[in-house]
């Protein structure tokens, strides 16, 4: 028998390479993964800095001090850009900014083709109950 590692190993080093593997598709063309998830927020419908927030809300980093980064931080480059505007209600992506999304979009897809090589819509799926049934077991509410 082989010696096995714990669920914890494994999601830390996928977790880990698939920042590594979107970082290196994305920042080729000028956008981070935290960007690339609030233009996919965004893609759907026009949203407020919280509901941006509570999206993405996985992503977003906590420091030790018990402050947390926000969406804001991450959509100044966005907007400099030209791919979101802010307005009154929120947040939306331009024209520009939809030809952008639908770009990268392909690019993620490819991705994602690549990573579940192997793994059938079932295995994925199930993994996904899986997990996040752990993670409600540790508290986690969406």
């Amino acid at each position: 028998m082989t010696d096995s590692k714990p669920i914890g190993f494994w999601l830390k080093l996928v977790d880990r390479m698939i920042d590594e593997q979107f970082a290196s598709t994305l920042e080729e063309h000028g956008v981070t993964r935290r960007q690339w998830q609030l233009m996919n927020v965004l893609a759907l419908e026009p949203s407020t800095v919280e509901q941006l927030d509570a999206a993405v809300a996985p992503f977003l980093v906590s420091s030790a001090s018990g402050g947390h980064e926000t969406s804001a931080e991450h959509l100044t480059e966005l907007i400099d850009s030209g791919w979101v505007d802010a307005t009154p209600d929120g947040y939306e992506l331009t024209g520009r900014g939809r030809i952008a999304f639908e770009k990268l979009e392909a690019l993620v897809a490819a991705q994602r083709t690549l990573a579940t090589e192997g793994v059938t819509p079932a295995e994925y799926e199930q993994t996904v109950s899986v997990l996040e049934r752990i993670a409600r077991n540790l508290g986690w509410r969406d």
